[in-house]
């Protein structure tokens, strides 16, 4: 076991299902958050572009330090590929592997056989078993709900699944698929997005991705397409009432917003109810969104980001009237992948900061949201040269990270 004590912290606070967005009680207004003391913005490397921000602090922000010692652990390091980490209602972690299996995992950090019973997955470039969430009455009914690439003639698409974990915790009964993203098939094998949650209303919310080919980017911006989108469904795969209707010929009714690249990660504001999301830019343009029930975030129309070969995306503009702006984005890229909001009335400093994953970046970032802007940064773990895949809250308050080298990491406090 590996242990390392670094300047952070992290402490007992309320639990709730990190796919669910049921609101804490008795916590602080966000606005009486302990005030961090600001230091000159943590990225020092040149952008890739001379693009301006929209608004000051929507890139670079300050950087904050957390000042209470925590103890980082690897727990295990026999995991093969994680995706996807959920805390169950006893304290166990239940987390998808990539190629196609779920393993439940202690607290200890003991993992436990394959669950059988799962649909087969492509696992190839940036498919497989992604993100999973628990149904909020789980305690008694035992269902799981997660995203995968599915194959289908043509190719793959992005396919939302439920079943019921067996009473031996040995297998998923009765799997079902509930949605599938259309185009049918997409012939590639990148940009799925695979994040899922459930929001107050006990609906689910899915993030896909447009899929990275030149030809299929465009749906993004397409209400008839149900890539590069976040969808709002049922527990049986139906759209959800109340969604917002968009305008244009054939929109769908499971639409909740649009024009989106990559989004992996989603995460419900503690005391807002609000849903946040990550997306991957492509080379610049890495972005944190508040994400609004019919509205448009602009892929590929607006972008800070340009192509991977260094060419312009499309008419090199980041704003346009009728599109959104991130709250923040990252140039050069870290690759943000899962996220958490940190809940707790125990641990003023880490307050409904916002957790996130970082891929290339090899670390986890904190993020100190203060009227709905990004006050300050920080980067967890980067010495420790793993591209983070997700991370989530277990009941016990510590934070608990996923990489793809198949660490889990505990974050608590020393």
């Amino acid at each position: 076991m590996k242990l390392q004590t670094s300047h952070l912290w992290v402490a007992a606070a309320f639990f709730t299902f990190s796919c669910t967005s049921e609101m804490e009680e008795n916590l602080p207004d966000p606005e009486d958050q302990v005030m961090e003391t600001l230091y000159p913005p943590i990225e020092t490397n040149p952008a890739n572009t001379g693009y301006a921000p929209a608004f000051t602090g929507q890139t670079r922000a300050n950087s904050v330090k957390t000042v209470t010692p925590v103890k980082t652990e690897v727990i295990s390091s026999a995991l093969t590929a994680p995706w996807g980490i959920t805390s169950m209602p006893d304290g166990r972690l239940l987390i998808t592997q990539k190629a196609g299996t779920m393993r439940i995992v202690s607290s200890a950090g003991t993992v436990g056989a394959a669950i059988t019973g799962i649909p087969s997955v492509n696992s190839n470039g940036q498919g497989g078993l992604l993100g999973l969430c628990l149904d909020p009455q789980f305690g008694s009914n035992k269902m799981i709900y997660w995203v995968f690439s599915e194959n289908v003639t043509g190719g793959t698409v992005t396919a939302v699944a439920k079943g019921k974990l067996s009473a031996s915790e040995t297998a998923i009964e009765n799997p079902t698929v509930i949605y599938r993203a259309n185009p049918s098939a997409s012939a590639g094998n990148l940009h799925y997005g695979g994040r899922i949650l459930f929001d107050s209303t006990g609906n689910l919310l899915v993030s896909t991705g447009e899929r990275s080919d030149i030809s299929t980017r465009p749906l993004a911006q397409s209400v008839s397409a149900a890539i590069g989108k976040i969808i709002r469904i049922t527990k049986d795969g139906q759209p959800a009432a109340g969604n917002p209707t968009f305008a244009g010929s054939g929109s769908l009714p499971e639409l909740y917003s649009i024009g989106h690249r990559n989004p992996q990660g989603m995460a419900i504001h503690p005391t807002t109810g609000e849903l946040w999301q990550s997306e991957h830019g492509p080379r610049g343009g890495d972005e944190i969104n508040k994400v609004t029930a019919g509205a448009n975030y602009g892929w590929p129309t607006i972008t800070y980001g340009i192509e991977y070969d260094g060419g312009t995306i499309g008419s090199g503009i980041q704003q346009q009237a009728g599109m959104q702006q991130p709250v923040y984005y990252w140039d050069p890229v870290i690759s943000p992948s899962g996220m958490t909001f940190y809940r707790g009335n125990l641990i003023p400093e880490w307050q409904n900061n916002l957790f996130v994953a970082a891929l290339s970046g090899k670390h986890i970032v904190r993020l100190v949201i203060k009227d709905n802007k990004i006050y300050g940064e920080e980067r967890l773990l980067a010495t420790e040269d793993q591209r983070f895949r997700d991370v989530t809250q277990g009941i016990d308050g510590s934070l608990y990270a996923i990489t793809d080298g198949g660490r889990l990491y505990k974050i608590s406090k020393q």
